[in-house]
């Protein structure tokens, strides 16, 4: 799908302010609030906007340890790699798994709870109970100077 300068306007506005309505939107834009509609039903449609979410604040829900986790797997297959993946989608802690490269570690985790009493709780009975994994190394977040969930748009 080629963007424009309309519909590149309306990501970077809509990553910011989800809530934002209709009628603002298109006098951001300088457009009329029918083709700016148009616009935003059409990058949804195509699947550019995938859905809408609420950010809520960590800390006042009482989740103010975060961790990345680095995990290595004992067997590099298929079946193994799935059977991790599955599992670890249970786990409401865990907000982002990725499987990596160039690293001792197979996957990198993103974990969040709410001290360091949950933490051994999760580790030791959820993620270490997972068949496959045969080491994990734990680094915990002292400061996020950065924390964005919108993506550039060039």
């Amino acid at each position: 799908m080629n963007l424009d300068k309309y519909d590149k306007q309306i990501l970077k506005i809509i990553q910011q302010k989800g809530r934002i309505s209709n009628q603002e939107l298109a006098e951001q834009i300088s457009l009329s609030p029918a083709p700016c509609l148009r616009r935003v039903r059409q990058l949804e449609e195509t699947g550019l906007i995938e859905g809408y979410v609420a950010l809520l604040d960590a800390r006042k829900l009482g989740l103010t340890l975060v961790s990345f986790i680095q995990i290595s797997m004992d067997k590099h297959t298929p079946e193994r790699f799935d059977k991790f993946e599955n599992a670890i989608q249970s786990f409401s802690e865990v907000l982002e798994c990725h499987l990596i490269t160039g690293q001792s570690a197979d996957y990198l985790l993103k974990v969040i709870v709410k001290d360091m009493d949950d933490f051994q709780q999760f580790l030791l009975n959820k993620l270490t109970r997972i068949d496959g994994v045969s080491g994990v190394h734990s680094s915990f977040v002292l400061k996020s100077p950065v924390h964005s969930t919108a993506l550039p748009i060039v």
